[in-house]
């Protein structure tokens, strides 16, 4: 996606120091600040005569789960690791500082993926999204109106189908996704309970969220009594985004033809050996509809989002939370957090002001 800065450099114009966030080699097991370095290079503002791309400052960069993964080697047909020696790349919010595609122009504001540094060059600028809406914070555009925004709706309305006074659990409740889904599941009238890892987070699922009953899974000896005492009649629809363990002790607590969203599993990203899922005879026993899905496959739907989303916000009928860390440089601390769970709501690095 990204251009050969050094291609472009050759086209002349304007050039600016860039600071890069780069992949020294492959890992194994979770990301460590270690395995980054932060360096500068140059790059030229002006788009290679006869290029479609663009260039683009980049405003805010979003921390998220699978970043990790990328940054291990692997081969996939829709997915690709990072190159060692090479920016990380990610979703963020950019301003366009030049142009060689016709739908697109200086000035413009756009999300989609670029690299984790200052400037980027990006070949297909047919993949961004222009921001047409900005009486909303710009960093929204790598949450609730992004990519997040996006898999918290379409695993909630169109995989889970969920109907009023049905009984919802939502794991890494807190997070990016899970709070949305939450709140989401409030306005359709459903009972909502979620899973967090550190008394803060229940409180704010519980207090500032709207959710019904939090409990936090660290503090919890048997997952499986946890989810029985916040769901004595069982759940209808889980919203995964952990996997592992809690997902084995949901499946002994769903109800008749229940659904199960498989967001993410973020407990065996970093796993040598992943952990095995033993009470799969529930979905045969009790009708369970398990399926994964991934969020590319909905942004074709994106402005049908817009029109549900938007409004939401506007009247205050969602709220949203984000972890804002300043500056380029402190951004592999901030992936590093969400291993760990150290972020509040959406872990977002904010790079520059307009």
């Amino acid at each position: 996606m990204l251009q050969n800065q050094e291609k472009v450099m050759a086209s002349g114009g304007e050039v600016m120091k860039n600071k890069q966030v780069i992949l020294k080699h492959f890992i194994d097991g979770a990301p460590k600040e270690s395995d980054m370095v932060v360096k500068t290079s140059s790059i030229s503002l002006k788009v290679e005569p006869g290029s479609n791309g663009v260039v683009v400052k980049n405003l805010y960069l979003s921390c998220d789960p699978y970043i990790g993964s990328r940054m291990k080697k692997f081969e996939h047909p829709d997915f690709s690791s990072f190159k060692p020696d090479s920016p990380l790349e990610g979703f963020g919010v950019a301003k366009v500082v030049d142009s060689g595609h016709p739908d697109f122009k200086k000035g413009d504001l756009v999300w989609g993926t670029v690299g984790w540094e200052e400037y980027s060059v990006i070949e297909n600028p047919e993949k961004l999204f222009k921001i047409h809406h900005t009486d909303v914070p710009l960093s929204y555009y790598t949450g609730i109106l992004g990519m997040p925004g996006i898999t918290a709706w379409a695993g909630f309305y169109e995989v889970a189908a969920p109907k009023k006074g049905e009984y919802v659990f939502v794991s890494a409740a807190a997070g990016a996704v899970g709070q949305l889904v939450g709140q989401f599941a409030k306005l359709m009238g459903c009972y909502v309970v979620g899973s967090a890892g550190s008394k803060e987070k229940v409180e704010i699922l519980k207090n500032k969220l709207g959710f019904d009953d939090a409990f936090n899974y660290k503090k919890e000896n048997d997952l499986d009594a946890a989810l029985k005492r916040c769901f004595p009649e069982g759940i209808d629809i889980y919203f995964d985004n952990v996997g592992g363990k809690m997902l084995d002790a949901v499946l002994l607590n769903m109800r008749l033809k229940g659904r199960i969203a498989v967001c993410g599993m973020i407990s065996q990203y970093n796993l040598s050996q992943h952990e095995g899922v033993h009470n799969l005879m529930n979905t045969l026993i009790k009708r369970i509809r398990m399926e994964g899905f991934v969020v590319f496959d909905y942004f074709p739907q994106y402005s049908k989002f817009l029109e549900v989303v938007l409004p939401l916000i506007r009247e205050g009928k969602i709220v949203y939370l984000e972890d804002i860390t300043e500056g380029l440089e402190n951004a592999p601390a901030a992936l590093v957090g969400l291993y760990s769970g150290r972020n509040i709501g959406k872990q977002v690095v904010l790079v520059a002001r307009e």
